[in-house]
């Protein structure tokens, strides 16, 4: 028999999981099984779940059926439990290092107990950690144990299941188990409390409790917070089936009315318009469950007093004036500035008060920088599935060139901007829209994001120096406005969902923009190929660097003459720079010479990737798109050290292992132009990595990744109905300029820039194109 059976209950918790299920399995103490039942989560934990079982013996899943609720799915785990003592952890929640180890010591100290208690923290999302109250009280035991009736001070303890280890031949002799629905964690604690001969305290803290900013439960607002009275009927119904119990009655009682009067005043609980039928089931509580001839403690005389008697107006009251008190003169002034920031936004408030207009659909891009990435990708695929629908592009004056032909669009500021915030239905944008937009009731927010996540993002950016000056409590305000988030792989799944911990849902579609990578022909490749000037036979590389932020302006990591004259005329080199930044000099006059293309300016990114026989890249998440194309990766990476500690990032891209390293690495221009001149970048270790980096990736974007945005977000199908996946081996690939040169004759209308000056696209703000190479 093993020592610990801990049971870890899973639903929707993907960005959470594999540290909870590392904080078991990595402890000091190895003596466990862990049996963790996946409630029939609709993201990807089950799959998490199986990769954990498939490389850990201890690791036993069980896939319900059906979802059931965090205290059914602890029961199925019981049922399973074959160790001494059991314990339950939530699947966002983790055991500090030594944890377990800590647990077992004390266990046998106090001669096996019945219950142990052990202490625990908060861990919240900006990253304060706080020890819980009740350490001092834990302390006061030492390895002595008690039952409630000699110590009734235990029962104060904070009633969840997972702050303790229970003897399982006492659980299931006692019959506890766990009823649906909320605050399922207080009757089974209570009782199993009052029923142990011996409970023992250990004072280490154990678990880390996560408070998450949203997503909690028992933090979202709605009339499931009234299942609290069914559990403690039940709880009293427990006790009266035990008559020796009765002495534990009183206390009990009084902890039902602290833990009901608690929940009422948390507005994150039960909201307004709830709290009068809130407090008429509490009173009937009050009454039902009242014991004989109790009076009210003195610290609380006042709630136990209202309950009573059913005084909700009284009540309702106080709460206003305890609410006001010390706050009166900080809220006029607030008041006074908000007014002050807002007087200009008369328009759009008085807007808001119109009905939505449900065919109006919004679309933006990086900050209103023009029509690109997903969302032009969704807006285009729009207009086919959703004809019924009028797009709308926010754009800044001077992006207005980049919009698709006939697009209609306001520009911010504007009176038909404000009008079109106030009342359309659907919001698309790749980045967060304005603080000062308001979402109202009905509308749809799509964050289709813009890359997939090397470095940290959102709440993980929280110890780097880079986010020095972040405000993470406007962060978390402006994703609590997403309705949907797109993900493009089960890596960036998993990060969105911790770092943005909001009330959205998933859509496992894949990247929209990284459609054409998997429909584009040869003739589009030839042709893309042809506007930008790249004779026929080039190797066409495409140097994207991505920004840093320890460092302002784009600073070349590259001697670009250097590389250019080493690669020679064989080879084109297409340079593209981060769009935080603007126009380079150094870079202008290189391009104006005709050593290198300045692309940086080039309205779409999927058309250089289309282009390009290779990437070489840094840290850009263009890497995990381009990777779709099954074309040669290089990555140059001269600052890693500096960019990871500034930044923070998930995986170490240059550890050569297969699913982090997408292809050979060089950290010199010497090794760049040695891997480049050999070949060794399209060689066979080179496709191995790339095959490996591929499979983990881009296992979502198939070329339809658009199509399940609209019919999803926009048309509100079943997600059942969407198009399933296609596999990554026969998903079909857009062809290597190689293979469409092959296939496209050339287009003698069109010059190349070996063989005279090629206009620039019209897009692009360069003064003058480039001299016409030798």
């Amino acid at each position: 028999m093993v020592r610990f059976s801990v049971v870890v209950p899973v639903f929707k918790v993907q960005g959470y999981l594999r540290e909870c299920l590392d904080s078991v399995l990595e402890q000091s103490f190895t003596d466990l099984e862990l049996i963790a039942v996946d409630d029939r989560s609709p993201d990807h934990s089950g799959s998490i779940l199986d990769e954990y079982e498939a490389r850990d013996p201890r690791v036993r899943v069980l896939h319900l059926r059906e979802n059931v609720g965090l205290g059914r799915a602890r029961n199925a785990g019981v049922a399973l439990a074959e160790g001494e003592y059991l314990l339950f952890l939530d699947s966002d929640d983790s055991y500090l290092p030594g944890a377990l180890e800590a647990i077992d010591a004390q266990l046998t100290a106090c001669r096996g107990p019945d219950v142990l208690v052990f202490d625990h923290q908060r861990s919240y999302w900006w990253g304060r950690q706080e020890p819980s109250s009740f350490g001092r009280q834990l302390a006061a035991t030492g390895t002595q144990t008690f039952s409630a009736a000699e110590n009734p001070d235990l029962l104060t303890l904070f009633h969840v299941a997972w702050n303790k280890a229970y003897r399982r031949a006492f659980y299931e002799e006692e019959e506890l188990s766990f009823a649906p629905g909320l605050y399922e964690d207080a009757p089974v604690s209570n009782e199993a409390m009052v029923c142990a001969r011996t409970i023992g305290c250990l004072p280490r803290i154990c678990v880390d409790y996560r408070q998450r900013h949203r997503g909690a439960i028992t933090r979202s607002p709605g009339r499931g917070h009234f299942d609290i009275f069914p559990q403690y009927a039940s709880m009293f119904a427990f006790l009266d089936r035990r008559p020796h119990l009765d002495a534990h009655r009183r206390l009990l009682f009084e902890r039902m009315v602290s833990h009901l009067v608690f929940c009422l005043r948390r507005r994150e609980r039960v909201r307004p318009a709830d709290r009068r039928a809130y407090f008429r089931h509490a009173a009937r509580h009050y009454r039902t469950h009242q014991p004989p001839g109790f009076t009210p403690p003195r610290r609380a005389t006042r709630d136990f007093w209202l309950l009573a008697h059913g005084a909700y107006p009284l009540f309702a009251a106080r709460e206003t004036v305890r609410r006001a008190k010390g706050r009166t003169w900080r809220g006029a002034r607030a008041a006074r500035r908000r007014l002050a920031r807002r007087y200009h936004r008369l328009y759009y408030a008085l807007q808001r008060r119109l009905p939505l207009q449900d065919d109006l659909a919004v679309y933006a891009a990086y900050w209103y920088r023009g029509a690109a990435c997903n969302p032009a990708a969704v807006e285009q695929r729009a207009r086919q599935l959703a004809p019924h629908l009028r797009n709308v592009w926010i754009v800044k004056p001077d992006a207005v060139a980049t919009l698709p032909p006939a697009a209609d669009h306001v520009v911010p500021g504007s009176p038909r901007y404000w009008r079109t915030l106030a009342r359309a239905k659907y919001f698309v944008n790749n980045v967060n829209f304005p603080d000062h937009l308001v979402k109202r009731p009905g509308q749809v927010h799509v964050m289709t994001h813009h890359g997939t996540p090397l470095k940290t993002m959102g709440l993980d950016q929280q110890p780097y120096p880079a986010a020095a000056q972040m405000s993470f409590r406007k962060l978390l305000s402006r994703a609590d406005r997403w309705d949907v988030s797109v993900t493009s792989n089960p890596h960036s799944a998993e990060v969105w969902d911790r770092v943005y911990p909001c009330a959205h849902e998933d859509l496992p579609a894949g990247y929209p923009r990284n459609d054409r990578y998997a429909t584009a022909t040869a003739e589009e490749v030839a042709g893309i190929r042809a506007r930008l000037g790249i004779p026929r036979g080039r190797v066409a590389l495409l140097y994207a660097p991505t920004a840093r932020d320890y460092r302002k302006g784009f600073v070349p990591r590259l001697d670009l003459e250097r590389l250019s004259a080493g690669l020679g005329e064989e080879y084109v080199l297409l340079v593209r720079t981060h769009y935080y930044y603007g126009r380079n000099s150094v870079l202008r006059a290189l391009h104006a010479r005709g050593l290198v293309r300045d692309v940086s300016r080039h309205p779409s990114t999927e058309d250089l990737c289309l282009a390009a026989d290779a990437l070489i890249t840094d840290y850009s998440s263009l890497m995990f798109d381009y990777a779709n194309l099954d074309r040669p990766l290089v990555i140059h990476a001269p600052d890693w050290e500096s960019y990871r500690d500034a930044r923070g990032v998930y995986f170490d891209l240059l550890s050569g292992r297969p699913g982090e390293t997408p292809g050979p690495v060089t950290r010199t221009e010497e090794e760049l132009i040695a891997v480049l001149r050999s070949g060794t970048w399209r060689g066979p270790e080179a496709r191995a990595l790339r095959a490996a980096f591929r499979e983990r990736f881009c296992p979502w974007d198939d070329g339809r990744a658009a199509e399940r945005v609209v019919r999803s977000a926009l048309l509100g199908e079943d997600p059942a109905a969407l198009p399933a996946l296609l596999p990554l081996p026969e998903r079909p690939v857009a062809p290597s300029p190689e293979e469409a040169e092959a296939a496209v004759a050339p287009d003698p209308d069109l010059t190349t820039w070996g063989l005279g000056t090629t206009p620039w696209p019209a897009s692009d703000d360069l003064d003058q194109p480039p001299t016409p190479a030798p």
